[in-house]
């Protein structure tokens, strides 16, 4: 039932004659705004950055380990891909003689954690001690 415009643009139209069903999407079920003890849920993800991977593991081992003792609800740590800075670099100074270079390369490591709760717990759990050289970010959406 599709039929071309009179001037022949090319743009189809729709016959009048045609019902045209209506299609509805499911039913949204409404979000979990739980509150436990006056308290509003949060989601909290915190992203972990080192150049060393046992570091890095380690925090994200007791984080976890934390948050599953108090009952929260925990998805992660998600390993990001490393980033593997690299840079080459001429070994003479003067520029003169066989080209040789050296080759240094930095990898950085990135871990994510989601946490399911409200934001005094995290202050609890962060309160661990943390290597030299592991980055912290906490980001609390609502």
């Amino acid at each position: 039932d599709i039929l071309l415009s009179p001037k022949g643009s090319g743009f189809p139209s729709v016959n009048s004659d045609s019902s045209l069903t209506k299609m509805s999407a499911p039913p949204i079920k409404p979000t979990k705004t739980a509150e436990t003890e006056g308290e509003v849920i949060h989601r909290i993800r915190i992203t972990l950055t080192s150049r060393n991977v046992q570091a890095v593991e380690k925090v994200c081992a007791e984080l976890k380990n934390k948050a599953l003792d108090k009952n929260l609800k925990v998805s992660g740590p998600v390993r990001m891909p490393t980033k593997i800075l690299k840079l080459l670099v001429r070994k003479s100074p003067c520029g003169e003689g066989t080209n040789t270079y050296d080759r240094f390369q930095m990898r950085i490591h990135k871990r994510v954690l989601d946490l399911h709760s409200p934001s005094e717990v995290v202050r609890q759990l962060t309160n661990i001690s943390i290597d030299a050289g592991v980055d912290v970010e906490v980001i609390i959406a609502n």
